[in-house]
């Protein structure tokens, strides 16, 4: 089943299906985003699937497609402040329940990617890999995941010294070597430091 089709079964039942998922809940830094997609019954999008499994040239094509063509869409972000004060998975789902509350077009399912549903006032649904699943899931990842990665372009302007845009704000080598040298700066996620610091300090 293609992930067109996928959506088409759950419209004999729920005409109107919106798919949501979120990007950046591993990095070391910035906000986390989430997108909400609706499209028509009659959109097929080619090459859209799981963003992770796309390149980014791949992503960026189909993330105007898909604004081009979606009956609806939404991308919200939460804060890292909320991320520190409500962690990460929270953050994560309240991105997503702004995304979907932030849609003109009333859902009558929302499909989550992931195993957990944010609250909302419509009918949810989890589906692991859903991204791989459904189209409009599909879609949403890209979105945010396209977003998010646009937002590390401008933080890797505002904060130049840790090369924001070559990894995201995930935690590779060249992150973690600019963190010893300059330490965290404003949109470091300090909760997702405290391990990284406890070893160093274990260090002879």
């Amino acid at each position: 089943m293609t992930l067109y089709e996928y959506d088409c079964e759950l419209r004999k039942n729920y005409p109107v299906v919106c798919g949501c998922d979120e990007a950046g809940r591993g990095p070391l830094a910035g906000d986390v985003f989430a997108a909400a997609v609706i499209f028509d019954k009659d959109t097929v999008i080619e090459g859209i699937n799981d963003s992770k499994k796309l390149t980014e040239k791949k992503r960026e094509k189909l993330f105007d497609e898909i604004v081009e063509k979606a009956l609806d869409f939404s991308i919200q972000t939460a804060s890292v402040e909320e991320i520190e004060d409500i962690n990460i998975l929270n953050s994560a789902m309240l991105a997503m329940k702004r995304a979907v509350e932030d849609l003109k077009v009333k859902p009558d399912i929302c499909i989550i990617d992931g195993n957990k549903t944010p609250d909302l006032p419509y009918k949810a649904q989890a589906v692991v890999k859903g991204d791989a699943t459904s189209q409009a899931v599909a879609a949403a990842s890209i979105l945010a995941k396209v977003a998010r990665d646009r937002y590390m372009l401008e933080m890797s302007e505002k904060y130049p010294e840790y090369g924001f845009e070559k990894h995201k704000g995930y935690g590779t080598k060249l992150h973690y070597e600019m963190l010893d040298r300059y330490g965290a700066c404003g949109i470091h996620r300090q909760s997702f430091l405290k391990k990284y610091y406890a070893k160093k300090s274990e260090q002879p």
